[in-house]
């Protein structure tokens, strides 16, 4: 019956523990990445504008080369950044 019952070593435990641990920590990090991903806002492909006159930053269909500004009037350039 003694050689049934053997026992890990030192550095042996320690290492299943900390590979435990490192495992855990990337199954997490996975995790949280794929949720921040999946609830990530889509990119918006509108232009932006800003009005030369009254300075109101607006955005428009991407497809829009000059735009009017809804609070003046003026028509301006799409902004590039």
């Amino acid at each position: 019956m003694g050689e049934l019952t053997k026992r890990m070593s030192t550095p042996t435990l320690l290492f299943a523990y900390v590979t435990l641990l490192l495992a855990a920590l990337g199954v997490l990090t996975l995790y949280s990445e794929t949720r921040r991903r999946r609830f990530r806002p889509a990119a918006n492909e509108d232009r932006i504008f800003r009005c030369a006159k009254c300075g109101l930053v607006y955005t428009d269909d991407p497809d829009v080369d000059r735009s009017r500004c809804s609070q003046c009037g003026k028509l301006n350039e799409a902004f590039e950044f």
